[in-house]
């Protein structure tokens, strides 16, 4: 693709010219007769932009667009733009294919690859004749017309010589082997510039194509030649993409990862759809709607022809869109991004007339003090000045505080945003005169902290790529004075052994005392000097970058406050992790004196369970295990305990059992018992005396009720969840379960013998209603 951008008074070139260039290069460059090529008229629109086109077609093959955006389609009209872009679209592998005259342009792109691919598959290597009719026919097929396809379908049998059957059969492998190859080349230039596969934005079209690519290989029962193939494809681009090669273990590994995680998930499966049938079965229905089947693939990883497999057998089936993958994946097509909410946008009417403010802070970030004049005050309570070395939020770093002294007094600062080009201070008390003098002096103490939490990110980030893997890019970050977070993309749970590592390589990094280097680039400058790695904290707006270098340790593109060197930072230390949403890290940390602060807050708790074990540090391990480990055979023995008492309790209560109509009904308080105790008691007495109805009571802060009913208890008309409700109404609260077993509970304990009696009374209504 190309754009020329031609503006009212510099133009670069249009329609003329533009045409003239290609046909040069598809007749002086590929060798193409000038009689062979055909331009056809058309209007292109998209992104809110149109204008005519001319598509360019060899033999019947599109080879390129060549669009002349002139149009802003407003309310559905064409409006025209000040600046008018050539915009065209080469097909490179439709050139390739053209220049090859290939039977496909599969074959003409992928080669030995594609022959492999199909030798792997056990597909019979493709029939021209048959290939080059499919072409013909689907050259005048509308793929929005299921019919208008049915029907080229028929014509290329007809033309080939075989019925519909035959023609889908031979087909339909071919076209899976082709989208093999294809998705697998995808996954392998996917995965290398660091999408991880997960269920959120980029990470949800690695994990649709991951997982369509190994379903197409599960059809020909290869499915673990998945990191074959995709090795394949590495091996095939890597001359001239040579970080394939660089990422190949890094690849491997996710899809080893990811591969084993949809094994999983299609295990489980089985039994989700077959609970579901029996659910739609017993509403009397036999189509699984089309709702649940895009939650089944979108919620839990089940695709359409997996469902189907248990679906049959359970005699239920369901309708499949053509374009079910297309409704999935448009289903997580963000929707336009609500522009962020801009802090003192309300002020920007009052302050467009003000010079940009000239930012001290990225002058000398070691300035604690300085004097600037007041150009504008608003409010009261907001304050512009010509310059300053508050730092504004921004960045996941929060901004500066300290104060103004001025003729009217001492003004505390207690925010500083920016504003468009200007930096507005938020003041409490008496604001400085406009048109004043102030000497602004920045709290250092906390500025100190944050820069220590900002370059100890920055280290960290160089030594989690180091540890984990160039697959790792920043996801987000936020510094604090005392501990900050740094959330990143990965592929699994970080492990405790990789978590040391990266702690020990960052603070590595902190002994050598890296310069911290800070410069202001042209963009395209930084970028062919850094590549896009530049913008781990996500690209910034402007022509300029700021570029923060900490030697060869890591390089960013950043706006915030730093260390002159790493060694400045003195300690990192890493408290804790967790997985925020798939596919994303999260490292909490601190740097400074609050990362031994932090050290010494564990220390001090493990000193008292030292303490409180009676055993020194170096036995704590070992007495913790004996603790637990005598704990849980005390556990099991007083379980065991429990189990002979609910069965003498059972025993007992069944002797003293009342005779209600043929059945034996135990309604009694039982003391200072848990609920669970009670379950056990009642489980125990209907597993021997199937006529059971029993009622028990215990209280302790609550009155709590437990109702059980035996086999033939149930079949004469007892239904616990009723007794239970009812019983607990009394008090004060309520009651839910089945009609086998509910339990309930309230406040007042003391209506605990009417309750009972409510019971009993409800269960002789129940046999005689029966």
């Amino acid at each position: 693709g190309h754009h020329a951008f031609n503006y009212p008074d510099k133009k670069v070139y249009w329609k003329d010219q533009t045409v003239r260039y290609h046909h040069e290069f598809v007749t002086k460059a590929l060798g193409v007769k000038s009689e062979e090529i055909i331009y056809k008229e058309d209007v292109w629109s998209g992104g809110g932009n149109a204008g005519p086109d001319l598509e360019t077609i060899v033999h019947g093959l599109e080879l390129a667009t060549l669009v002349f955006m002139k149009f802003q389609v407003v309310n559905g009209e064409f409006v025209e733009l000040p600046i008018k872009t050539v915009d065209t679209g080469y097909g490179i592998e439709r050139y390739t294919w053209l220049s090859q005259g290939s039977v496909s342009c599969f074959h003409s792109v992928y080669d030995a690859l594609l022959d492999e691919t199909l030798k792997m598959a056990g597909v019979s290597q493709v029939d021209a004749r048959l290939l080059t009719t499919v072409a013909e026919v689907s050259g005048s097929l509308s793929m929005e017309n299921t019919a208008s396809r049915k029907k080229a379908q028929l014509k290329v049998a007809e033309k080939v010589g075989i019925n519909l059957e035959e023609l889908n059969k031979t087909l339909l492998p071919i076209e899976q082997v082709f989208a093999v190859v294809d998705h697998t080349k995808c996954l392998a230039f996917m995965l290398a510039e660091g999408v991880v596969p997960s269920n959120v934005r980029e990470g949800y079209l690695g994990r649709l194509v991951l997982r369509r690519t190994h379903r197409l290989l599960r059809t020909f029962g290869i499915a673990e030649k998945l990191p074959d193939i995709v090795d394949m494809q590495i091996a095939f681009w890597s001359k001239d993409y040579p970080h394939l090669k660089e990422m190949r273990n890094e690849i491997l590994e996710m899809l080893a990862v990811e591969q084993q995680k949809f094994r999983q998930t299609l295990q489980r499966g089985s039994s989700l759809v077959k609970r579901m049938a029996r659910e739609l079965k017993a509403e009397k229905k036999t189509q699984i709607p089309l709702k649940e089947l895009l939650q089944l693939y979108d919620s839990h990883g089940l695709p359409p022809e997996v469902v189907a497999e248990t679906a049959e057998k359970e005699g239920v089936t369901f309708h499949l869109p053509e374009d079910f993958y297309g409704m999935v994946a448009k289903s997580h097509v963000e929707a336009p991004a609500k522009e962020a909410e801009i802090p003192l946008k309300e002020l920007e009417p009052e302050l467009s007339d003000l010079p940009a403010t000239k930012m001290l802070y990225y002058e000398d970030s070691y300035l604690r003090e300085f004097e600037a004049r007041v150009l504008r005050v608003l409010n009261d309570k907001y304050v512009v000045l010509d310059e300053t070395a508050f730092y504004p939020e921004g960045g996941g770093q929060p901004a500066d505080q300290g104060f103004f002294k001025s003729n009217s007094g001492q003004t505390q600062v207690l925010d500083v945003r920016k504003v468009g080009n200007v930096i507005v201070h938020v003041v409490r008390n008496k604001p400085p005169k406009q048109g004043s003098t102030v000497t602004g002096t920045i709290n250092w103490a906390r500025r100190n902290d944050l820069m220590k939490q900002h370059t100890a990110t920055h280290v960290l980030m160089g030594a989690t790529r180091r540890v984990l893997g160039q697959h790792v890019w920043q996801a987000g970050a936020q510094k604090n004075v005392d501990r900050s977070r740094l959330d990143f993309s990965h592929f699994r749970r970080l492990t405790l052994k990789e978590m040391y590592k990266i702690e020990e390589l960052a603070n590595e990094a902190v002994i050598c005392n890296i310069p911290v280097e800070t410069s202001w680039k042209s963009r395209t400058e930084a970028e062919k000097q850094y590549g896009f790695r530049l913008y781990q904290g996500g690209v910034v707006p402007g022509k300029e970058v700021r570029v923060v270098k900490s030697g060869d340790w890591e390089v960013e593109a950043c706006g915030g406050t730093h260390l002159k060197s790493t060694g400045e930072i003195g300690f990192i230390k890493i408290l804790h992790t967790e997985r925020i949403q798939d596919g994303v890290e999260r490292i909490v940390f601190s740097a400074g004196l609050p990362a031994l602060i932090a050290v010494q807050k564990k220390e001090t708790l493990l000193w008292k369970i030292s303490e409180s074990l009676g055993a020194p540090l170096e036995k704590l391990e070992a007495t913790a295990e004996r603790v637990v480990s005598e704990w849980k055979q005390t556990r099991k023995e007083i379980e065991h305990l429990i189990k002979e008492l609910a069965e003498y309790k059972a025993k007992e209560s069944l002797e003293t059992a009342k005779e209600v109509d043929g059945l034996k009904a135990i309604i009694h308080t039982v003391k200072e018992v848990k609920v669970n105790h009670l379950i056990q008691i009642a489980s125990e007495i209907v597993q021997n005396e199937p006529r059971a109805v029993i009622v028990l009571c215990t209280s302790n802060k609550t009155a709590r009720i437990v109702v059980m009913a035996g086999k033939e208890a149930l079949s004469r008309g007892v239904n616990s969840r009723q007794i239970a409700d009812e019983a607990a109404s009394l008090l004060g609260g309520g009651g839910s379960g089945r009609s086998n077993f509910a339990q309930g509970g309230g406040t007042r304990k003391e209506k605990i013998p009417e309750a009972l009696q409510k019971a009993e009374d409800i269960i002789r209504k129940q046999i005689k209603a029966k």
